[in-house]
């Protein structure tokens, strides 16, 4: 072995180039980011708009195994803003309407994926497509699907005043 070898096989330049200190900016370890396809509470920047969701009328609404469990039958949109927050799933021909949360919603090709089994959604609160909501009622919502009031729709509508209207069918 030369001189100018270390023992590891490169020469005494690498191996002094290899262990000096890296300035703490110039880390090679990447920032914390969002996880893929989520947004932070109050942006709805990656949200489908009223009018994407209104298209999904009719599509197959499919639970987490890909299994078809009812029809997309509507939506509601948030009273102050108007941007769209329930997707309204019909179970079967004269079965009731349930709602669910727009941000656990995945669609194409004719078909809106959500993350729960077929018996979670079954089983949701009912609700009449005609009706607003009102904050209790949204509560029991996401309540109902494990979704805490601290995050997502639970926040946006936490400080509105107890029995007020935060959802309605579109105009």
């Amino acid at each position: 072995m030369s001189e100018t070898e270390s023992e590891t096989g490169g020469t005494e330049e690498q191996a002094s180039a290899d262990s000096a200190p890296v300035p703490a900016d110039a880390s090679a370890t990447p920032a914390p980011t969002e996880p893929a396809g989520s947004a932070p509470a109050s942006s709805s920047a990656t949200l489908p708009s009223a009018d994407d969701v209104k298209a999904w009328e009719g599509y197959q609404l499919d639970e987490i195994s890909g299994q078809g469990v009812a029809k997309v039958e509507g939506l509601f949109v948030d009273k102050e803003s108007g941007d769209p927050v329930w997707v309204l799933a019909k179970l079967g021909r004269f079965g009731k309407t349930v709602p669910v949360s727009l941000r656990e919603c995945a669609a194409a090709a004719g078909r809106v994926w959500v993350p729960h089994d077929r018996e979670v959604i079954r089983n949701a609160p009912a609700v009449d497509p005609t009706m607003p909501l009102n904050r209790e009622q949204e509560m029991q919502v996401l309540d109902y699907y494990g979704i805490p009031a601290t995050v997502g729709r639970g926040a946006e509508i936490a400080d509105r005043p107890e029995g007020a209207t935060t959802a309605k069918p579109p105009a």
